[in-house]
């Protein structure tokens, strides 16, 4: 997808260690499925005796059971008996939470919260679920110490609708919520000792942040097939892998674009590491893409790539286990690849003439399958997918140095890695590749600005036979461009001549037509009475009403008959002509500023979404190896 009137596009797709707490997170998260495992393997129930007794406590037994599977895992007993009672805790509070909702209708949420809370992430809240969601994000913010307008809830992945209720959300006993604060930066820990009012101000400007988010988006789709002068006016058109523009069904078309448009979005937010941010964009991306054809997302990568963004954002959050399709999510990203790049890439490779820029990708999804398979307890498969992730790593790793000389040669940073990992590294190929990547797009632009002006000029043709701006958009939409055939639409549906420019007050103010004009009417041969009627509807047009008598025998069609009633008592003047023209400019503004916030958003390279220094990958790519090679040193110790 790309942004014209200031073109920009949309696609259609070492350091540090990790801090010390993400390694115990892991480490206890594949522990605690490793345990579950055992658990389901040997058929032990912790809610039931010998391990909990009557009183709900734990019993003896789980120390033996505990020093078994310690041994089994080689590791700490201590270690191994909490894990082990905390999977017995909430089993005996899930339990005891599905009586009570069987008796008393009140559900259980389990409520993970943000990852600054470090301790007690995640817990329980009892609630109605006849409740609003509003209702329900007030009873967290003050059962966990939240600003009410500071947060938000996803749910089933999906953000909490607060003006309905939780059962018509398809809220249920047991589900799980997950928490996601406007600001959850460093910088807010350290100015959580601030007044109240000064949060609550910086939640508002979050949140009218995010309207004007989808407004803007909404405009910039809206205009696609509508705008006049692409020059002037930024819109949002779809393009191929090549960079060309592409037609969409009218009716998936806008639903595909504001699916890429809240896409970029997120992505945005995920460069600039605001995960809970980028969250609720990404997943309304999900949802508008829901909305279009199974068709259509086999043969774009953009769904793929958009798989793996929640799946990394769920992760960069430390939230992997609020999203319970995760698994599902990665295959669904795989198999979509698959479809659009083919087996081993092949129609990748003829359409763009390689595939190593699309090697980042594949990166990403296998280091995301590596992590999902460790949190899962598996360890081999774990290490099977982070090694390759790993080998991909080396492969798609750019000497710093290669990329200084490119930079040399006038090409930006992004230039320089596309280029070189499209040309397995060698400067030479990248610089001319670069190269004759900005002579084809170049050739593109000129080829649609040509289009442009071509349909700028139709559109003038048909205004100048008297219809509107509007009207002549439509018709040549509906005409695929084709001017001759816009005519016959819009001779052969007259009514269109009212999808008028101005405001819907101002259509209807119709002074009656001029005597002189009648009498040219009559002289053609058409009745008075039709004639005046004819000139009543297209405002004293004699073109378009002559035009429309001989299409229809001499009268008008029944709807513009009614139309021309309508406007016969229609007073010719209002007093509120002038009172609307502050708050329309007002209006206008602000769509300007919701317009250009988008913009500044959508970057100007349309392979961005391909470019990754690869730096946190590099790390996190170590930090799990070290890991699965921990499991692997025991096993073979055991």
């Amino acid at each position: 997808m790309k942004t014209n009137g200031g073109r920009r596009r949309i696609r259609a797709l070492g350091g540090s260690r990790l801090p010390r707490l993400w390694r115990r997170m892991a480490q206890k998260k594949y522990l605690q499925s490793k345990l579950t495992q055992f658990l389901r393997e040997d058929k032990i129930q912790l809610w039931k005796p010998p391990y909990t007794d009557e009183n709900k406590e734990v019993g003896l037994a789980l120390k033996d059971l505990a020093k078994k599977y310690s041994d089994k895992l080689e590791c700490c007993e201590n270690e191994v008996e909490k894990i082990m009672e905390e999977i017995r805790c909430k089993a005996v509070e899930r339990g005891t939470g599905n009586e009570h909702y069987k008796t008393t209708g009140i559900a259980t949420i389990e409520v993970f919260l943000p990852a600054r809370l470090k301790k007690d992430r995640k817990n329980l809240l009892e609630t109605h679920l006849h409740i609003t969601g509003r209702e329900l994000r007030s009873k967290i913010a003050e059962t966990f110490g939240f600003q009410e307008n500071y947060i938000k809830i996803v749910i089933n992945k999906k953000q909490l609708q607060l003006g309905e209720t939780l059962t018509e959300q398809g809220v249920a006993h047991n589900v799980k919520a997950m928490v996601l604060e406007l600001r959850q930066s460093e910088e807010d820990a350290r100015r959580h000792f601030q007044v109240e009012e000064g949060k609550q101000n910086e939640a508002r400007l979050e949140e009218r942040r995010i309207q004007r988010t989808r407004r803007g988006l909404e405009i910039l789709a809206e205009r696609a097939e509508m705008v006049v002068d692409p020059e002037a006016t930024p819109y949002l058109d779809i393009a191929n892998q090549t960079g060309r523009s592409i037609r969409i069904p009218p009716s998936e078309r806008k639903a595909l674009m504001l699916a890429m448009g809240y896409h970029e979005k997120g992505r945005a937010f995920l460069k600039r590491k605001e995960y809970g941010i980028a969250l609720p964009c990404l997943l309304d991306a999900d949802k508008y893409f829901c909305e279009c054809c199974r068709e259509l997302l086999d043969t774009v990568d953009n769904y793929a790539v958009l798989q793996l963004d929640i799946v990394w954002c769920y992760f960069r959050l430390g939230q992997l286990e609020c999203l319970d399709d995760a698994e599902k999510k990665l295959k669904l990203a795989q198999e979509c690849f698959k479809k659009c790049y083919g087996e081993n890439h092949q129609r990748l490779v003829h359409i763009k003439g390689n595939c190593g820029k699309e090697k980042v990708l594949f990166l990403r999804l296998y280091l995301l399958q590596g992590i999902r398979n460790y949190h899962s307890g598996n360890g081999e498969e774990a290490y099977e997918y982070l090694n390759k992730a790993c080998q991909l790593f080396k492969e798609l790793y750019i000497d710093p140095s290669k990329v200084h000389n490119l930079m040399q040669l006038g090409f930006s940073a992004q230039e320089a890695r596309l280029g070189l990992r499209a040309c397995d590294g060698n400067v030479d190929h990248a610089a001319v590749h670069i190269t004759n990547r900005r002579e084809e797009l170049d050739q593109i632009k000129k080829e649609e600005r040509e289009k442009k002006r071509r349909r700028l000029e139709n559109i003038n043709h048909l205004k100048g036979m008297g219809y509107s701006t509007r009207a002549a958009k439509q018709a040549l939409h509906q005409a695929s461009g084709n001017l001759e055939e816009a005519q016959k639409i819009l001779l052969r549906n007259p009514q269109m001549w009212w999808l008028n420019d101005s405001a819907p007050e101002s259509n209807s103010r119709q002074q009656s037509p001029s005597r002189e004009n009648i009498d040219q009417l009559v002289y053609m041969g058409f009745d008075a009475v039709a004639a005046k009627a004819a000139l009543r509807v297209f405002r004293g047009n004699v073109q378009l009403a002559a035009q429309t008598l001989v299409h229809n025998g001499g009268r008008l069609p029944p709807d513009l008959q009614l139309s021309a009633e309508d406007s016969s008592s229609t007073p010719s003047t209002s007093p509120s002509d002038s009172a609307g023209t502050s708050s329309a400019s007002t209006d206008e503004d602000m769509e300007t500023e919701a317009v250009n916030e988008i913009l500044e958003d959508i970057p100007e390279h349309e392979e961005d979404y391909l470019d990754s220094t690869l730096e946190d990958e590099e790390i996190i790519i170590a930090e799990y190896l070290s890991y699965v090679e921990n499991i692997k040193s025991a096993a073979k110790k055991n």
